[in-house]
């Protein structure tokens, strides 16, 4: 079993900042693809960028070029870093751990942290 606790979220202006954490409960990272989503009132939940056990990143075209996914190995964390947020950007976003050992994929999940944006 995997725990993820996010952190970081909160109500910030437009163009403002704000940095995610999610913290693991075991190093997990050699070996799991992480990832943020995030949850809209009304709305799907969507994969807002990920980065694979090898480092690889990838981002959802609407935050290209403002959001920024990282990880601490020593420290078993991984972040967001949002810059420029848009009030589009308003939603739960979560913390998300995967790994697949065909035919079983492994999926953990964080509580969430709320992002606001907005004047």
């Amino acid at each position: 079993q995997v725990q993820l606790v996010e952190s970081g979220g909160g109500l910030v202006q437009p163009g403002g900042s704000l940095r995610l954490s999610c913290a693991a409960s075991k190093s997990i990272f050699s070996i799991y693809t992480m990832g943020w989503y995030r949850q809209a009132p009304g709305k799907q939940r969507e994969l807002v960028a990920a980065i694979t056990s090898g480092g690889s990143t990838n981002y959802v075209d609407s935050v290209k070029g403002r959001f920024t996914i990282s990880r601490d190995n020593a420290k078993n964390t991984m972040y967001l870093q949002m810059n420029s947020l848009k009030p589009e950007d308003t939603a739960v976003y979560y913390c998300n751990a995967r790994r697949t050992t065909t035919p079983v994929v492994y999926t953990y999940w964080g509580q969430g942290t709320r992002v606001t944006v907005s004047s």
